[in-house]
């Protein structure tokens, strides 16, 4: 064979190592299973609402990247990070798919916290490792429900969001590893005046004159309120516990999982666990599955039944 068809076989087949070599480097952080199912063009140009009013147009990347900052705390495991990543890049896409818009805001009242002062280059690469990932069921983008802490063991959409409508079939009530939480989201307190239930009563449509007494009427196997009974001078209503929280003070009034409720003077005391609505994916619990070494994917596939993680863009 002559030396110049030996020399471009060997650079020929350098070149196909190197070439083989390279697209193993760029897919050494995915994980074997997700399915390149490329529904985007590209990643999408967005929108956010900001807090001040104003408006900022912006790669959907960095959206998730101050997102994920936004949700959850400073120095927390990659994996849990990656985690929030691929649940705030589903509910932001399938948000804007359902209202057809580009345009989401950066509020949790309304959307997805959105911090872009708190991320780190830690989080930045860690979001990285996700990159185009989300949540399917079905072919769908899922309800990417998720909240700070279950208290042990999620719920119900029904239960824990008062869901009118149908439960989605991808939403399974587990054991969470919440054990990590501070103390005072796994055991708390809060104490609320006859006036301050009695007005958020009143925003659900329910006047029942002065507070006279608050009952617990059922609840579900993971130890949340279903509904609550309240009497007044003018008559009673039953609330559905989940709306009933929202109205009146969701920070505060740390979750539905709530073990008694006490009348003191004025006023009522609530004593429960948990920091959240309870539904999908708990923040405390991928903390510590992403310290026991489990990644991204296997810690939404754990909260999720019958989902699939699939990349939408490169």
């Amino acid at each position: 064979m002559p030396i110049t068809k030996k020399l471009y076989l060997v650079l020929s087949i350098i070149l196909m190592v190197v070439f083989i070599l390279s697209g193993c480097e760029q897919n050494q952080n995915r994980v074997k299973g997700i399915r390149e199912r490329n529904k985007l063009p590209g990643e999408p140009e967005i929108i956010v609402e900001l807090r001040n009013g104003e408006e900022k147009k912006m790669k959907f990347e960095e959206y998730i990247t101050g997102v994920v900052a936004g949700e959850m705390k400073r120095d927390w495991p990659d994996n849990a990070y990656a985690a929030q990543a691929i649940i705030a890049r589903t509910f932001a896409l399938q948000y804007m798919d359902q209202n057809n818009t580009n345009t989401i805001s950066g509020s949790y009242e309304y959307a997805q916290e959105y911090k872009p002062q708190n991320i780190t280059e830690q989080l930045r690469e860690a979001v990285k490792k996700s990159r185009g990932e989300v949540v399917v069921y079905k072919d769908d983008y899922i309800k990417a429900w998720f909240h700070a802490s279950a208290g042990g063991q999620t719920t119900s959409a029904k239960v824990g969001l008062a869901l009118a409508e149908e439960e989605p079939p991808y939403i399974k009530s587990v054991k969470s590893p919440d054990q990590a939480a501070p103390d005072d989201v796994k055991n708390w307190k809060a104490t609320f005046s006859n006036e301050e239930i009695t007005a958020a009563l009143a925003k659900l449509g329910k006047n029942i004159g002065l507070l006279e007494k608050v009952e617990i009427v059922n609840r579900d196997n993971t130890g949340r309120l279903i509904e609550l009974k309240f009497t007044g001078n003018k008559g009673n209503s039953m609330v559905k516990a989940a709306d009933f929280r929202n109205e009146l003070a969701p920070k505060k009034l740390k979750s539905t999982k709530i073990s008694k409720i006490e009348q003191e003077g004025n006023s009522y005391t609530f004593t429960g666990s948990g920091f959240g609505h309870g539904v999908g994916l708990s923040q405390w619990g991928a903390y510590t599955m992403a310290k026991q070494g489990k990644s991204a994917e296997e810690i939404i596939i754990y909260y999720f039944k019958d989902i699939e993680i699939v990349k939408e863009y490169n």
